[in-house]
């Protein structure tokens, strides 16, 4: 078992991040003894899957199963569970379990930060996405008219345990998801990096998925205490997110990580034009990104896209769309690139692409 502590300049309030397999069993017990109530909040394929092991988790808890999937990730959604929580008679001194994948965790963190003014919250992610990635750092959102992550509040886990038995479920599908950012980490630690060219061919392997998650979790608990709130260091973490949301939200027919490679695809070319870049790196991180999408992808039409980028909070009241682009191993760069230029731009690297 490997644990982290994030520290949050001038607060008390700490994480501590536990990860290991079987942790959840062997932890679950005396975490929940701490509260007089505990809400554990899934989604209903999560449910269905482990229903065996929610029932064995008995005693103080109640189980509220969701719906599941991205387009539930939305305020009425969010009232329903927070009136589930009213109605299961939650008070401040309980806790909120958000087990499954990122949808869970984004909307149980958001609903424990709001319920009386904030209950305590545990993050059980059960997808390698939400693993890597969406359980650490403290980004709790819902989805509002067609923008992502528009409504939310930064709320910190009081634990989170990622626990490598539950990757065993996962489709491949899934497994591609969350290699998107751990891609995108790997494109800003050179270490990771490193390890997963030499290992490119075992992408899917799960025991070396399991060994290479802390290895994540440990540079976004870098990052994210660092910069909590996103002023200064957190935007590298936006790595190919402006252009892979936009895809997303243009297309919407692969999943948020397989968005996040094809953003960073697209970044990586943008950043070629604009500013000192080791093309060899870039080369290398290329044909990671065609791995781990497994092999060349049909790619949406990218300019009519573009104009989804301008939904992304970064560039609401611009003209300009801000990326975070790869230029070299361990580092990147903040562009801010004007809405037509940027626009026109896409359209002649997916040209290239293809």
């Amino acid at each position: 078992m490997k644990e982290f502590t994030l520290r949050f300049h001038g607060e008390q309030a700490q994480s501590k991040i536990f990860c290991g397999e079987g942790i959840f069993d062997e932890m679950y017990p005396a975490l929940a003894a701490n509260y007089p109530q505990v809400f554990i909040l899934t989604d209903e394929t999560v449910f269905s899957v482990y229903k065996e092991t929610f029932g064995r988790l008995a005693g103080n808890s109640r189980v509220y199963a969701m719906p599941a999937g991205e387009e539930h990730k939305q305020p009425n959604t969010l009232i329903e569970i927070l009136r589930a929580m009213a109605a299961a008679g939650l008070h401040r001194g309980d806790c909120l379990f958000a087990v499954g994948g990122g949808v869970v965790g984004d909307i149980g963190g958001l609903a424990s930060a709001l319920y009386m003014r904030g209950i305590d919250c545990v993050q059980v992610p059960t997808t390698l996405l939400s693993q890597v990635d969406s359980s650490v750092g403290g980004k709790t959102a819902v989805d509002l008219d067609g923008v992502k992550n528009i409504v939310g509040a930064f709320k910190q886990p009081n634990t989170v345990l990622v626990d490598g038995s539950f990757l065993k479920t996962l489709p491949a599908r899934e497994v591609r998801c969350g290699l998107g950012e751990i891609v995108k980490h790997g494109a800003l630690n050179g270490a990771l990096f490193d390890k997963l060219i030499e290992n490119r061919d075992r992408l899917f392997d799960l025991a070396f998925l399991n060994g290479v998650v802390p290895d994540n979790i440990a540079h976004k608990a870098f990052v994210v205490q660092e910069d909590e709130k996103e002023s200064g260091l957190r935007k590298s973490l936006n790595l190919g997110h402006t252009t892979g949301h936009a895809l997303e939200l243009f297309d919407a027919k692969l999943s948020h990580g397989e968005y996040v490679l094809l953003g960073l695809l697209f970044e990586a070319e943008l950043a070629k034009s604009r500013v000192l870049c080791d093309k060899g790196y870039l080369k290398k991180l290329q044909e990671l990104i065609y791995t781990a999408l497994g092999g060349k992808p049909g790619l949406p039409q990218a300019e009519e896209a573009a104009c989804f980028a301008k939904l992304d909070k970064k560039n609401a009241i611009s003209e300009s769309v801000v990326i975070t682009a790869p230029v070299a191993k361990g580092e990147y760069a903040l562009l801010e690139i004007p809405y037509a230029e940027y626009a026109r731009e896409l359209r002649e690297i997916r040209g290239k692409l293809q």
